[in-house]
């Protein structure tokens, strides 16, 4: 199955305040934000055999009244495979290891189906009436979000994950003209071109779609800038190449964020990688130790 994880890491690196004011809007009473960093993060083994554990995307907010906040975030494809009590080391390593800040555990989980079972929620233990342990995170279910009801929220971060909430099959294309919007209206141009791909992978758009798409944005008043944006840029055509700049661009910013300015190997390697290649190493770069390590064949 292919990880499209460092698809979503991508997102909360490009837009981690837009990100964190629609996950968390309750957090005025810290100020503004200040500073935000990406904090790298592997908790401690507690035995020698243990396997090697990482966490998704520690966030750290700095804010204007000296509280920090460490927002940690992991994106669950399948349920299946997300562990509560796992989640629990992650947060009680982070807690020690920041003290003074606030950790709030968050788990979004990107699939579009229902779900027959839940997941557990909430760990307990008592003693008489005392509460030895309370834990709980902060669930996000994208399916359990209705698109429609995100249409006009003026955050990019909504617009770009809309094709994974819920809607009928007969909204699809309204949910990617709004998508498509909403992210031309509120980022810059580069961001635009960046991910256009990401909604048009996670609302399954077919070549064979695209005209038809494209006659639909052309025929809504509110779309029709965009129609010609998208016609004068030459979507239609320039798409894969689009999409592999924007990941290039991504995996050198979150390399030179882990081990600082890249060597010239290292620019002309991620130069002339391939989509396979630059995927491949998008999904290593958070666990690796090296760049070596990073862009090993």
């Amino acid at each position: 199955m292919t990880s499209h994880d460092h698809n979503f890491k991508n997102v909360f690196l490009d837009f981690p305040k837009e990100a964190l004011a629609w996950i968390l809007p309750d957090i005025s009473d810290l100020g503004t934000i200040q500073r935000v960093d990406f904090v790298r993060q592997e908790p401690k083994k507690r035995r020698l055999s243990d396997g090697h554990l990482s966490l998704d995307m520690p966030i750290l907010y700095t804010f204007e009244k000296g509280q920090i906040l460490l927002w940690l975030v992991e994106f669950q494809e399948d349920k299946g495979r997300f562990s509560i009590y796992k989640l629990l080391r992650y947060v009680t390593d982070l807690m020690e290891q920041y003290p003074d800040a606030r950790v709030i555990p968050t788990v979004m989980f990107t699939a579009r189906n229902k779900w027959r079972t839940d997941v557990k929620r909430e760990l307990n233990s008592r003693l008489g009436n005392r509460d030895l342990l309370h834990f709980e995170y902060i669930l996000l279910k994208l399916f359990d979000y209705n698109a429609c009801d995100y249409y006009d929220h003026r955050n990019p971060v909504v617009k770009i994950l809309l094709p994974k909430m819920n809607y009928k099959p007969e909204e699809r294309f309204e949910v990617i003209r709004r998508a498509y919007r909403g992210l031309f209206e509120l980022v810059p141009r580069t961001m635009f071109e960046k991910y256009v791909d990401f909604i048009d992978v996670y609302a399954g758009i077919q070549e064979e779609e695209r005209e038809a798409f494209y006659r639909n944005i052309t025929e809504q008043e509110d779309t029709i800038m965009l129609a010609q944006y998208i016609k004068d840029k030459g979507f239609q055509e320039g798409r894969q190449e689009g999409r592999q700049e924007g990941t290039r661009v991504f995996l050198e910013r979150l390399l030179t964020r882990r081990f600082g300015p890249l060597p010239g190997w290292g620019k002309e390697q991620l130069a002339r990688a391939t989509m396979e290649q630059l995927d491949r190493w998008s999904d290593r770069v958070l666990d690796a130790k090296s760049i070596q390590a990073v862009l090993a064949e």
